[in-house]
């Protein structure tokens, strides 16, 4: 399984569920590759913010080893699913991929409440627990696509 994340600048969310994947998948001893991406490039080659590492690291999860980097045409036939964060990620995720990709294309969240398309929010200019709020929410994601195929695999 091939899976990539996409979030805008790929600082906050999108490395934050590649960082839980990554640690859930070495925990299971799954063979997945996991990758992250923005669907800008204003960051290619930044660190994630320091407060989505800093909240990873309180959860036993490593993102220092990221760098941000945009979203490639070729990342559309590299990876099995492409998880997007919000409706406005789906809709430049979308609008980049050729009609017979659209499939791979998921709200993250759709993961754990089906059809619902729940917006994983973008904690980059919130204050308080949004990074927190964030990584839960994502950890709950993760959780749900190794439940799902891990029946395949």
């Amino acid at each position: 399984m091939k899976l990539l994340f996409v979030c805008l600048g790929n600082i906050c969310r999108s490395p934050l569920a590649e960082g839980i994947m990554k640690h859930k998948i070495a925990e299971q001893g799954l063979d997945w590759e996991v990758d992250s991406a923005g669907t800008g490039g204003w960051h290619a080659g930044d660190l994630p913010d320091s407060r989505s590492i800093q909240v990873a690291q309180k959860h036993g999860v490593d993102l220092t080893y990221q760098r941000a980097r945009k979203l490639r045409s070729i990342d559309y036939e590299a990876f099995d699913r492409i998880y997007v964060m919000d409706s406005m990620n789906y809709q430049d995720v979308k609008r980049l991929a050729n009609e017979d990709e659209y499939d791979k294309i998921e709200l993250i969240m759709n993961e754990v409440e089906p059809h619902r398309n729940i917006n994983v929010p973008d904690p980059y200019y919130g204050e308080g627990d949004g990074f927190e709020h964030v990584f839960q929410m994502l950890d709950r994601a993760c959780d749900a696509i190794i439940k799902k195929y891990c029946k395949k695999v």
